[in-house]
């Protein structure tokens, strides 16, 4: 399985991503500050994986802490928290994952300073582990919706790269292929930061499942030609009412799949749940450098002065969603009670 992120000694150890599928390069770091810039620069990306790294950048925060006593440590434990959650605003993994910290902190803040960092510690170590397990279950349901032979198109990646490990869209295609059904994969390159030209293919490539590349323009084209069976993409915050962020130029994604008739799933796992939204329109959009857009592999594209607006994420009403495939069953229409039944 792929190495996305890792607790070790001496710190924690994420593999670059940025750098597929090149070179593989894995970063240490060594306090939480770093994580958070790993986070940022998407060193990290991915909303599980996110998750996870949060909650191991706040124990790896709290076991560097020179604190005497838990008053002392108090404050630095809420600036070291409020550090991880600046980083990055669409993915409800990264907030969720800190809460969950928060709350180890107070159910261990009694029981002095040491048992409080080997708590954190267990705590995301287990956040590790709990992810990868759910990824598995949400594969297991979501393969029963791929048919044999399925000719099936994600945009960006929501693979291990995306998790802890094994994926959620593709931990969908991976079970299926587990389970004895020949799968072909068309990736969306995915602009402005090409996850699904560099990161989607290299992972399918290693698992030896078929994959074609294809650009953001092509995916209407092929559903046309009656070349596309169904779309499976993950997600970063899902509303209650089954509005889905994920990267941008998903919601076109899904938008040609209902005009051709093609089935429009969405792989997460229950942590990517926001009940406390109850649409799509309160969630924030990260807008990211517009150099982004402005280069390609570091080649300036446009003159250096062009207006450019980078939406990391948009929202895909829930009417669009056919299915929602969670680590505790699959959701259909009417979301805002079938999510909250698999919430509970």
């Amino acid at each position: 399985m792929i190495r996305t992120v890792e607790w070790t000694d001496v710190g924690v150890v994420m593999l670059d991503q940025r750098l597929l599928p090149s070179l593989e390069t894995y970063v240490t770091c060594k306090d939480h500050r770093e994580v958070a810039e790993a986070i940022r620069s998407m060193v990290i990306r991915g909303a599980p994986a996110i998750g996870v790294a949060a909650a191991m950048g706040v124990a790896l925060g709290v076991r560097n802490s020179r604190a005497g006593d838990v008053s002392e440590l108090d404050a630095e434990f809420g600036r070291i928290c409020d550090v991880l959650s600046g980083t990055r605003p669409t993915a409800v993994n990264l907030f969720w994952a800190v809460e969950r910290m928060r709350r180890t902190y107070q159910r261990m803040r009694f029981q002095g300073v040491e048992a409080i960092r080997a708590a954190l510690i267990l705590e995301a170590q287990q956040m590790h582990a709990e992810d990868i397990d759910a990824n598995r279950r949400m594969g297991r349901f979501g393969q029963e919706l791929v048919p044999h032979r399925a000719r099936i198109l994600t945009h960006c990646n929501a693979g291990a790269l995306a998790t802890a490990g094994y994926g959620t869209a593709l931990g969908v295609i991976r079970a299926a292929v587990e389970a004895g059904k020949a799968v072909e994969v068309f990736a969306d390159e995915t602009r402005p930061f090409l996850q699904g030209a560099r990161l989607t293919a290299w992972e399918l490539e290693k698992d030896n499942i078929p994959v074609t590349v294809i650009t953001d323009g092509m995916a209407g084209h092929f559903m046309r030609l009656g070349r596309i069976d169904c779309v499976i993409v993950g997600a970063d915050r899902i509303a209650a009412n089954g509005d889905v962020a994920n990267k941008i130029g998903t919601y076109s994604v899904a938008v040609l799949a209902r005009e051709n008739s093609i089935p429009f799933f969405v792989a997460a796992p229950v942590s990517t749940l926001d009940l406390a939204v109850p649409d799509g329109s309160l969630i924030p959009i990260e807008e990211r450098d517009p150099e982004e857009v402005r280069r390609v592999g570091g080649v300036l594209i446009t003159s250096a002065s062009t207006r450019v607006a980078n939406p990391a994420f948009d929202v895909t009403p829930s009417g669009y969603v056919s299915a929602i495939i969670t680590d505790r069953g699959v959701a259909r229409p009417p979301y805002a009670e079938s999510l909250r039944r698999l919430a509970a």
